[in-house]
Order: structure tokens, then C-alpha cells, then sequence
């Protein structure tokens, strides 16, 4: 593997900006006299660590320097989620979610850990109010945790809470902070809406108005979107509110990448349920106070798929599109407010478990893959500059960041 750092400042900025917690997560060089006044340093823990899935493995990277920490053996196709302790991963395999221990803000060595949360065809995570939430399509049970219990695991997996689910299907819950219990209602014939109950388990709102029900995400004060083949679904203060697209009867959202400190929700989407390949060029604008939804188009070339937005400083929207180039969006006045080159130009994929494209933000700085290129690039996002950029012997697919 060969890396190439294109500005050294950079990656002090990595470091400084990525976020505030990790001014605990590095330790300064210390030193205790031993035999007679001699120094022995001690080691010095690690930062942000970056996982990449590749066909058959994943590689684990420190997130300042880009180099490559270790390398793992899995399963041909994995797919990877932070579990939000800001230090291991859950990777989907077969048997279930098993923690990948990138060993960020520590000392030890990363692993893929012989820890299994069993599951029958794993499927999202979701992290919130400190817990994780596991959804399980081949039962649609539903595993929660207390997040940061992985930490003081030792070798074991913490203890964990199943709600059974009803009828499988592809799925997600969500669990907020008072105890309220979302989850997804589907069966064979298709997914159809959302049920809500309280922490004593009563049914507080349904709605059946939201065919193939897919993805989620939490805005400011918890108001929770699901995204529908004709628009979303609003979770918010105990009632379920129904957001209808301008395109009907197919104005498909799938997916929602939030700000917990934002009320506005940005979703994919498409309106052609005919069109072929993965890529778009539209994305929707929910505004969880308003209770409103908006379709904007964007800029003609500026496409993307799933994996390519993210969320960032000031509550923005980082697309990184197809021409290769990161557009700030702002959701809040619907315009790209910056546009800056990140990698070359990509075409969509045949399949979207095809390894292209993706992009995820830590603090100020941008992580994104370049499959074509067997390489990964760090962005300020807040100037445009590539500080550093390593090239793999691999493809990477999949990525997640643990801040350390």
C-alpha cells in the first residue's frame, strides 16, 4: 500500500477538527524514571480509526496519517456500522452483527472480535439516546443495548434488551429516549408503515399510509422520518403525520441523513420507479417543525447514490457527486452554496452492493472512497483541500469512522 500526504497541516487538522472528544482520546507521551533516573515512554493512544470493507476483508486505518493498521479477514460482502461508542463497528455477516474492535482512543491492537450479536440476515443499525438498535429482517426482531456498555465488555457481549417482531421483513426500530419504540410493520406482501409504543409497550400511533417503508433518521427534539414510495412518514410528539410527495403515485425517499441538531431532514430521491441504475438527482428537504416535504432538483451532472451524502459542519450536506466533486448543499435555502473536486469523475454501479463512491464526515473532515482508484482521500470540508490521500492494494466498498 503506498500513501501520499499531500499537506502536513492537514492532518493536524484532522485531528483538531474532527471532533471534540478527542482531545481524551490521545494521551501525550509520558514518562516514569525507572532504575535510576532513565525514561521509558509510554504508548500514546490512538485517534480516529477508519474502516473499509473490500471483497473478503477490512482494512482498518488510522485517521490522521490515512496508513493502513491492519488488515481482516471476512466474509465476501459485508457491510459496516459504527455502533457509536466511538470505537467499534458492527460488521452484518451471516451469522449476525459481529464487533469489529478498530481499537481507536486505545492502545491495543484492532481486531475482529469473536463477539456476535446473532441475528437472522442482519440488517440496519440504528444509534440514539445511548442505544444501539439492531433490526433483524429474517424475524424483524429488534436487539437494544446500552451503547457504551461494548467499552467495558472484556471479552464478552453486554446485555441486551429483544423486542419480537411480528412478520419479517426488511426493517429498521428506533428507540427514543423515553422509551418510545418505533419500528417498521411489513410481511411477505410488502412494507406498509410504522407502529409506535410507549416504554410500557402500548400502541400510541400507527399509520399503514407509507408503502415500502425504508431507512430512518432523528432530527432536533426527536421527531423521527421514515422514508415512503410516495414521500415520508413524521414521527413527532406522539402522532404520526404523513408527508405526500409532488410525484404520484412513485415519489420514492429510501433513505434520510439527519442532524440531531437540526429540525431538517435530508432525504434521496426518485421519481421514476422504471428508471435503470442507482444513480439520482433530486433530493428531498423535510422540515420536521414545519411538517413539511420539498423535492429540489440539483444541478445538471450532480448525481448520486445512497452512499454519498453526509451531514457536516453548520448542519450541511456534503453530495459527493458522479462528476467527482464534493456540492455543499444547504437545506435550509435548497442551493449548493460550494463545490469543490474531491476524486475523478465515477459512473454509477451495475449493483449497489458494487463497491463505488462513498463519503462520510468527522468533524471537519471529509472521508471519501475511490474504488476505480484503489484509494481513499481526507477533505476539509470547510476549505475544499485534500489533506491527505492513500493509495490501497484493494478496492474499499463500504466505510465507517470511529472517533476514538
Amino acid at each position: 500500500m503506498r500513501t501520499r500526504t499531500l499537506r502536513r497541516a492537514g492532518l493536524i487538522a484532522v485531528a483538531a477538527g474532527a471532533v471534540a472528544t478527542l482531545a481524551a482520546c490521545s494521551s501525550a507521551p509520558a514518562a516514569a524514571p525507572v532504575d535510576g533516573g532513565a525514561e521509558t515512554p509510554t504508548a500514546t493512544a490512538a485517534g480516529p480509526r477508519i474502516a473499509l470493507s473490500y471483497e473478503g476483508g477490512i482494512l482498518v486505518l488510522d485517521g490522521e496519517t490515512l496508513e493502513p493498521v491492519a488488515d481482516l479477514a471476512s466474509e465476501e460482502f459485508t457491510r459496516l456500522n459504527p455502533a457509536g461508542d466511538g470505537r467499534h463497528v458492527l460488521v452484518t455477516m451471516s451469522e449476525g452483527f459481529q464487533v469489529l474492535d478498530t481499537a481507536a482512543g486505545s492502545t491495543d491492537e484492532p481486531e475482529l472480535t469473536d463477539l456476535i450479536f446473532a441475528a437472522d440476515t442482519p440488517g440496519h443499525v440504528v444509534r440514539h439516546g445511548g442505544k444501539t438498535i439492531l433490526y433483524a429482517d429474517g424475524t424483524s426482531d429488534t436487539t437494544v443495548f446500552d451503547t457504551d456498555a461494548l467499552l467495558s465488555a472484556d471479552g464478552e457481549l453486554p446485555a441486551t434488551e429483544t423486542v419480537p417482531g411480528v412478520e419479517a421483513h426488511h426493517g429498521v426500530s428506533v428507540v427514543l429516549e423515553d422509551g418510545t419504540f418505533l419500528t417498521t410493520v411489513g410481511g411477505a406482501d410488502g412494507r406498509t408503515g410504522v407502529s409506535a409504543r410507549d416504554a410500557s409497550g402500548a400502541v400510541i400511533a400507527t399509520s399503514d399510509a407509507c408503502p415500502g417503508v425504508h431507512g430512518e433518521g432523528t432530527a432536533a427534539d426527536e421527531a423521527v422520518v421514515f422514508g415512503c414510495e410516495n414521500g415520508a412518514l413524521l414521527y413527532r410528539d406522539g402522532e404520526i403525520l404523513k408527508l405526500d410527495a409532488p410525484h404520484q403515485p412513485y415519489g420514492r425517499m429510501g433513505n434520510a441523513y439527519v442532524s440531531e441538531t437540526s429540525p431538517l431532514v435530508v432525504g434521496d430521491y426518485k421519481n421514476d420507479p422504471d428508471a435503470e441504475g442507482y444513480l439520482l438527482g433530486a433530493v428531498t428537504v423535510i422540515d420536521t417543525e414545519a411538517g413539511t416535504l420539498e423535492v429540489v432538483d440539483l444541478p445538471e451532472g450532480v448525481e448520486y447514490t445512497f452512499r454519498d451524502i453526509a451531514r457536516g459542519p453548520e448542519d450541511l450536506a456534503y453530495i459527493l457527486a458522479s462528476d467527482g466533486s464534493i456540492h455543499v448543499f444547504d437545506p435550509a435555502t435548497g442551493e449548493i452554496t460550494d463545490t469543490f473536486p474531491a476524486i475523478e469523475a465515477w459512473e454509477g454501479p451495475a449493483q449497489w452492493q458494487d463497491p463505488h463512491p462513498a463519503i462520510v464526515v468527522l468533524g471537519d473532515i471529509a472521508y471519501v472512497t475511490e474504488p476505480a482508484a484503489d484509494a481513499i482521500h481526507a477533505v476539509d470540508v470547510t476549505t475544499g483541500e485534500i489533506v491527505a490521500s492513500t493509495t490501497l492494494d484493494v478496492a474499499p466498498n463500504e466505510i465507517a469512522v470511529t472517533a476514538g
